[in-house]
């Protein structure tokens, strides 16, 4: 059976557990592309993940040719690199995937997949990514709408410092969605609002949290609702009191100007871990036969073991969404050609592919001892292609 041909952008623990998970399901072929020959090397010869060092920023032509007859490349690179990936898929005809919370790079994208013959899909992640296609899917159940209200973290199950964070992903990642606009609808009006302000209290599975503006959580749902609802924000879960330090940080510290010497700060300071934990609250609320209501969406995924490697919260909950998209594009199940937002893909599609299982919610999902996502990827490594 032939494998589809595939590429990866971005050696780091996002883009290897993509390239990894699609590679064991028996249906991909993967190169994984960076340019430090290093990280590449760190992927292990058994995998069957084949590698090429490539630096996109000085070398587009090399990165061109890498990309002919492929299906498709998916980007796990960091987000000031989406455009050229995206540029370059355009030029050679190739579908585009990625998980950018950038604005500015998804807004560029989107004008790529104007007229173009392949797919272009960003924002394939968990926020944006995920979260969109819930909302969307719950909007459904309503005859006219008044709130979506979307809130997620990824968080050290075990906080040991004042921030009660861990690196869980891309610092670069994290220090731009804390300092760029975000983008709301409050009071019908379509606004930018400051990051970090806005701050809340919520309890989920009973645990304290404290949630926040960041950008770029919330995808294409302001152009998809707006006219709609009266109010639609999405905001970052994190531990009470981390977005008071980020506060002093970026203003008082005056590092938003500094981002490199805060990224510096933080990637020396901060731990990385595999015991991590993702919450999830998708809230919305409106009117069905005349009466108000609300309905809430919630989720708490843990990390967990896959083919005896531990994966984190957010390599499985970012790499799979991914990887979800892609073989729904494979099987013709989402449109392919021009630009694709989350909300085009459905959701009942989304959790029954055999990536976008750990999303679906069991009676057991509240002990990380039993997580679902062991279960989940054994069943995805011995089937094969079970479902798309």
């Amino acid at each position: 059976m032939s494998r589809t041909d595939i590429a990866v952008i971005g050696a780091g623990k996002i883009g290897v557990t993509i390239a990894e998970l699609l590679v064991h399901s028996g249906d991909y072929r993967v190169t994984v592309i960076d340019r430090d020959r290093a990280q590449l090397d760190r992927i292990a010869p058994a995998t069957g993940i084949l590698t090429a060092a490539v630096d996109i920023e000085a070398a587009a032509e090399s990165l061109d040719r890498l990309l002919l007859g492929k299906f498709a490349v998916l980007s796990a690179a960091p987000f000031h690199l989406t455009t050229r990936i995206a540029e370059s898929a355009r030029r050679v005809g190739v579908n585009y995937l990625d998980l950018t919370e950038d604005v500015a790079s998804a807004d560029h994208v989107q004008q790529l997949a104007q007229g173009a013959v392949t797919a272009f899909i960003p924002q394939c992640g968990l926020a944006p990514g995920f979260v969109s296609i819930v909302a969307h899917d719950m909007v459904q159940r309503f005859d006219t709408l008044d709130s979506i209200r979307l809130r997620v973290g990824a968080l050290p199950r075990f906080p040991a410092n004042a921030l009660k964070y861990s690196l869980t992903w891309s610092t670069d990642g994290v220090i731009n969605e804390y300092c760029e606009p975000c983008e709301a609808i409050v009071g019908g009006v379509r606004r930018q609002v400051p990051p970090l302000e806005d701050l809340e209290e919520l309890t989920l599975d009973g645990t304290a949290y404290e949630a926040f503006n960041t950008s770029g959580g919330l995808g294409t749902l302001c152009d998809t609702y707006l006219g709609r609802v009266r109010e639609l924000n999405y905001r970052t879960v994190r531990y009470p009191g981390h977005a008071a330090i980020m506060k002093t940080l970026l203003g008082d510290l005056r590092l938003r100007e500094r981002r490199h010497v805060l990224k510096d700060i933080l990637e020396h300071a901060l731990p990385s871990t595999t015991q991590d934990v993702v919450v999830i609250s998708v809230t919305v609320a409106g009117r069905r036969a005349g009466r108000l209501v609300q309905e809430t969406y919630a989720n708490t995924i843990y990390g967990g073991e896959i083919d005896g490697q531990v994966r984190s919260a957010i390599q499985i909950t970012t790499a799979t969404s991914i990887c979800a998209v892609l073989d729904l594009l494979v099987a013709g199940r989402i449109p392919g050609q021009g630009f694709v937002r989350q909300e085009d893909i459905d959701l009942d599609a989304f959790l029954s592919n055999r990536f976008g299982r750990p999303y679906v919610i069991q009676a057991d999902r509240h002990d990380p001892v039993h997580s679902p996502a062991p279960e989940v990827f054994q069943t995805i490594h011995e089937t094969g292609r079970t479902a798309a």
